[in-house]
C-alpha cells in the first residue's frame, strides 16, 4: 500500500497508465524528493488547458517520439506541476482534477476548495 495520500487524506490512486503518467512514470502522481516541479495534480486535460500549456511553453499535445511522449490529447489524464495548475485556474483554463490521484503536496500550491470546483468527483467531466 501507498504512504502517499490525496488531497482526501486517503490513500494515493492511481491518475493514468494509459498514457503512462507521474514523474516516476509509474502512473501515479506521487511527489519524490527529486521531483522539484511537484508534479501531484491528476488532470483531466481539456482542449482549453492544452492550448492554454502549449502557449506558456509547456506544449503537451504534440507527440515527441523520441521522448516515448505520444502527447496528450482532450480526456487524457496526466500529472501536472501544482503551480501549472495553479496558473492555469489564474487564467480560466485550468483542467479537471482526479482528487483521488491528486497527491497532498498539492494543498501546499493551491486550496482544496478551488480542487473542488474542478473536480471529476463532483460531477465535471
Amino acid at each position: 500500500m501507498s504512504p502517499h495520500k490525496n488531497v482526501l487524506g486517503t490513500p494515493l490512486e492511481i491518475c493514468s497508465i494509459e498514457p503512462m503518467t507521474g514523474f516516476t512514470r509509474e502512473g501515479s502522481c506521487k511527489v519524490t524528493n527529486d521531483d522539484y516541479g511537484v508534479h501531484g495534480v491528476c488532470i483531466q486535460a481539456t482542449k482549453e488547458f492544452l492550448e492554454f500549456s502549449k502557449k506558456q511553453g509547456n506544449d503537451l499535445s504534440t507527440p515527441m517520439p523520441m521522448s516515448g511522449f505520444l502527447g496528450l490529447q482532450p480526456g487524457d489524464r496526466w500529472c501536472l506541476c501544482a503551480a501549472r495548475w495553479k496558473e492555469a485556474l489564474e487564467h480560466d483554463a485550468a483542467p479537471l482534477v482526479n482528487l483521488a490521484a491528486t497527491h497532498e503536496i498539492a494543498l501546499n500550491f493551491v486550496s482544496l476548495e478551488d480542487l473542488l470546483a474542478y473536480s471529476i468527483e463532483n460531477g465535471h467531466s
